[in-house]
């Protein structure tokens, strides 16, 4: 059956001569004549629930069990994860059957297990993964059956999630909601906290789609609660839990994965000071290299450009330079207050149609959630009521947030767009007195208004500490987090983020896509707008493969460069948000794929303020080693696969690092050595993959550029900044200098930044030049010179610690694998970077 959206048209179908098809005709009448009985007989069957799959495959690390005590299903999953790893790049069809499992619709094979729940119309049946197949009567019965499961799969998580949600909604300044979680700790919100959170169900009762959803979560609940009165208690029953509840732990999708931006204070601080070491206007020159907020070399998953967030280049006399070093936190919070995850390693590979042996499109994608245990997402199957998808489900709603449909498939990677600004507000005081930090009035529209105070609530106390209660100040722009000076005048940092008030809104794009409503690319964009918070989406049918990176992004005033803060004036207010078609996407491109790994979505489409690695080497390159036709879908997986374990240093960087040490000997035999392990250990691959089971990398070439890549990174950059403002940008970067699995091996390392600034020196076309040299001060033997020191000083480094022989190096002065936070269960698995929940799967008949 043809999609109902248009699509490009198939192209046009062999003709055979006359002949030919006569031939071909008798032949099939005499082939039919043969058993015309059993023919009827075997009439093709309906695949169940509308299931379109021609393969559907699936993995969640640990397993789909998350409370305690853990059971063999906690971790079941995660044997099979683990041994995909050392396959790296030769994933085989049989190895796909073996190591992932059935992501097919209904539930089949040996080891099912009815549930009951006593409620008529629902049937939940459990496969050997314990993965929960939800029957529904109506769609309010699959709601409810969600929420049982959630309840019986998450508990751990609910409970400890519930509190920290209104922290996450409410934004409160300092406070790292998700961080409440991991630690256990406990937050009790107040009454003004639940009657914000709980009366977000506004944004949905204007439509009766939004109708629709709000009754989807309120039959959720009620199988929450229904699950904890028949299975646990009273003595030990929580409280019942409420639609405000599951406001704010659904907002945990985009306080923690799904926001961008918000940093622009400690960006302006970087500037300040760079101006004061460099001049104004050298300084503003290095401040625009770092930021690369617009580089032509970074790579991107659609080819078409989309202008967004670029730097106006003219005068911006809304985005005012604070005063170097003035960044003055209220209470324990910090000047930034949306602490956006450096942990962006979700991925997606869409094979185009055209590119596959079987002419259908090929996808294996999935998000990296962390590792925890229980993990941030389960699984479940969902029928009824118009509801047929499969997939994960976060414990924070009544639908599958990545998965697959009757025809269709979607997956997401945190895209980072820019959804929150930071405002500077200029202190007054209503008697006309002057202002000071500690003033608590504003100026806005030519009034100076009093800010208002929000209690959020009760955190309680651990490891010795006090209970503390939540307070903070808000301005019309949000959370007040700090205050600085802008020529010496105080002004205080208000954080607006574009979601914030309006959590349950995205929610009507899941419901849509739990209701097979994107039944091509055209509903898929529309669907897919829906969804507020800042992720790129990844779609794929029996036909297309397409891509849209969505959010609820402000249209900023004239006079702002959106890297720095605005003035909160009232001037240069936010003037509406971005229309469906100016957000990035694309459609089977003419490449015949779409590539992601949380890398920059499209040409002309500027950075966050908080993103600094949108530059000329990022991991999503490492995507490569397709058929040019004729790919099947363990092709890409194998692909996936073998770029989780490679080293992005040694594949792109390691090779510019090269041809600038090649101009002089190397200070000693040794440094030598570690030079060539590097390079041999770059042409072998860069795997990172311990082959014997010790813990460490096998290879002694990561040894030897793990300890070395701090000092040659700073060999290029620190001449120029100086280690005050080396070590201030490290901060900002999210650079820690320390080699570390998901560190220095798979991003965050200042590899941009080298690439480009050693291939300039070494005279290689570059687009986008940066203003000046930076390593060696822009002399080529002195810059040589300092990337032999780095190398050198790491050889002496390890032989101290390892011993004289460079081969017997190895990388780590941890082991190297994953284990799951917070260290309920003693599990672990080899390192590799890849989704923690992954599809591979293929439509069409």
């Amino acid at each position: 059956m043809p999609s109902s959206d248009p699509s490009p048209a198939s192209p046009s179908r062999f003709r055979p001569a006359p002949l030919l098809a006569c031939v071909a005709l008798l032949a099939a009448v005499a082939l039919l004549a043969l058993d015309l009985g059993s023919a009827a007989a075997k009439k093709p069957r309906r695949p169940p629930f509308g299931d379109h799959a021609r393969q559907a495959y699936n993995i969640l690390a640990p397993g789909e069990f998350g409370n305690v005590p853990p059971t063999r299903n906690s971790t079941d999953q995660g044997s099979l994860y683990d041994a995909l790893t050392p396959l790296q790049g030769n994933v085989t069809a049989g190895d796909l059957q073996r190591l992932f499992k059935s992501e097919r619709f209904g539930v089949s094979g040996r080891g099912t297990r009815k549930e009951a729940t006593g409620r008529k119309g629902l049937r939940i049946v459990r496969d050997a993964f314990d993965v929960p197949h939800v029957f529904g009567r109506t769609r309010d019965d699959v709601s409810f059956g969600a929420g049982w499961v959630a309840a019986e799969d998450r508990g751990l998580l609910l409970q400890q999630g519930r509190g920290p949600g209104y922290v996450s909604a409410l934004s409160v300044p300092g406070v790292d909601a998700f961080g409440l979680i991991v630690n256990l700790q406990t937050f009790i919100p107040s009454p003004q906290a639940q009657a914000y959170v709980g009366g977000q169900a506004r944004v949905l009762q204007g439509s009766a789609k939004g109708r629709r959803v709000l009754r989807d979560f309120r039959a959720w609940v009620d199988g929450i609660n229904a699950y904890y009165r028949a299975r646990v208690p009273a003595a030990s029953r929580p409280a019942p839990f409420t639609l405000a509840d599951a406001f704010g732990i659904f907002s945990f999708i985009g306080s923690i994965f799904g926001n961008g931006g918000g940093d622009e204070v400690r960006s302006a601080d970087l500037l300040a000071g760079l101006q004061n070491r460099l001049g104004a206007t050298a300084g503003a020159g290095v401040w625009h290299d770092l930021r690369e907020s617009n580089d032509p070399e970074a790579p991107t998953s659609a080819p078409a450009p989309f202008d967004y967030h670029s730097d106006p280049g003219g005068p911006t006399a809304g985005s005012p330079v604070i005063d170097a070093g003035s960044i003055s936190p209220m209470g324990k919070s910090a000047a930034r207050t949306l602490a956006s995850s450096r942990q962006r390693m979700s991925n997606a590979l869409l094979i185009a149609a055209r590119r596959s042996a079987s002419r259908h499109p090929l996808a294996v994608m999935g998000p990296q959630l962390g590792y925890y245990y229980p993990e941030i997402v389960m699984e479940a199957d969902l029928h009824g009521g118009g509801i047929d998808a499969r997939g994960a489900v976060a414990p924070v709603a009544p639908y599958v947030l990545i998965g697959r449909a009757k025809r269709y498939a979607w997956s997401l990677t945190s895209a980072s767009n820019d959804n929150t600004d930071q405002f500077l507000e200029q202190l007054c005081n209503p008697d006309g007195s002057p202002a000071t930090s500690s003033s608590t009035s504003y100026m806005y529209k030519g009034r100076c208004t009093p800010m208002t105070s929000f209690d959020a609530g009760l955190l309680k106390g651990s490891s010795g500490q006090p209970d503390r209660e939540l307070t903070f100040m808000q301005t019309v722009h949000g959370p007040v987090s700090g205050t600085v000076t802008v020529a010496g005048a105080p002004y205080a940092i208000a954080t607006d983020r574009a979601t914030r008030g309006r959590e349950p809104a995205s929610a009507l794009a899941l419901a849509d896509l739990n209701a097979n409503h994107a039944t091509g690319p055209t509903s898929f964009f529309r669907v897919a707008n829906e969804f507020e918070t800042t992720f790129n989406w990844h779609y794929a049918d029996q036909r297309n493969i397409a891509y849209f990176s969505s959010g609820r992004l402000p249209v900023r005033a004239p006079g702002l460069n959106p890297d720095l803060p605005t003035l909160g004036t009232g001037a240069y207010d936010w003037r509406g948000f971005l229309s469906q078609n100016a957000h990035p996407h694309a459609l089977n491109p003419p490449a015949g794929q779409i590539l992601n790994w949380n890398n920059k979505p499209a040409p002309g489409w500027g950075a966050a303020d908080n993103v600094w690695e949108y530059g000329s080497v990022h991991r999503v390159q490492e995507f490569t080693g397709f058929r040019r036709r004729g790919n099947r879908l363990s092709d890409v997986a194998s692909v996936m696969n073998r770029a989780a374990t490679q080293d992005l240093r040694a594949v792109r960087v390691w090779p510019v690092i090269r041809r600038v040490l090649a101009g002089s000997p190397a200070p000693s035999p040794v440094a030598q050595q570690a030079a060539d392990l590097v390079t041999a250990w770059s042409a072998r691959g860069s795997s990172r993959l311990d082959t014997t089971g010790n813990g460490k990398v096998t290879d002694p070439g990561a040894a030897v550029l793990d300890a070395a890549w701090p000092g040659l990174a700073d060999a290029v950059l620190g001449p120029v900044l100086g280690p005050p403002l080396l070590s201030q940008f490290a901060r900002i970067y999210g650079r820690d200098n320390k080699p570390s699995p998901s560190g220095s091996a798979y991003g965050g390392g200042w590899y941009e930044y080298v690439d480009k600034d050693l291939r300039t020196q070494l005279g290689d076309p570059v687009r986008g030049p940066f203003s000046r040299r930076y390593c060696g001060g822009g002399d080529l033997t002195t810059c040589r010179n300092s990337l032999w020191a780095a190398i050198q000083a790491a050889a002496t480094q390890l032989s101290m610690t390892q011993g004289p022989d460079p081969n017997a190096w190895r990388a780590g002065a941890n082991p190297e694998r994953i284990t799951f936070k917070p260290g309920l269960i003693p599990f672990s698995m080899r390192w590799t970077n890849r989704p923690t929940f992954q599809q591979a799967i293929e439509f069409g008949r």
